[in-house]
């Protein structure tokens, strides 16, 4: 089977380990290493207000996109604002395309308008 130029290297992914979400508060983002510490998704947030976030971009490598690293990214976002009891702004429209497939409750009344 060949493989194009464009394909991502082996990596966490394609050997069946789960996709582990790290959150450094310091620098405001989510992160999934890919492919051991070389590549990475993000989605960076920022406080906009003492209690209010605004989930501003998540970017996913081309080569790993459509492996639902995205979603993985959301959700942690999405779930750090309603365990630390804050309210979202959603600046990415994946986030918030993200809010409208998983229409959660704990999610939806966090929104800001």
């Amino acid at each position: 089977m060949a493989h194009s130029a464009a394909a991502a290297p082996l990596g966490a992914l394609e050997q069946g380990c789960p996709i582990r979400v790290e959150h450094d508060r310091r620098r405001r983002q989510f992160t999934v290493r890919l492919n051991g510490c070389h590549d990475r998704a993000v989605l960076l947030y920022e406080y906009v207000g003492k209690r209010i976030v605004d989930l501003q971009h998540t970017e996913v490598p081309d080569a790993y996109r459509g492996r639902g690293i995205a979603k993985h990214l959301a959700k942690a976002a999405l779930d750090f604002v309603v365990e630390e009891d804050l309210r979202a702004h959603l600046t990415c429209w994946y986030i918030q395309k993200y809010v409208k497939e998983n229409p959660l409750p704990q999610y939806l009344e966090r929104l800001q308008p």
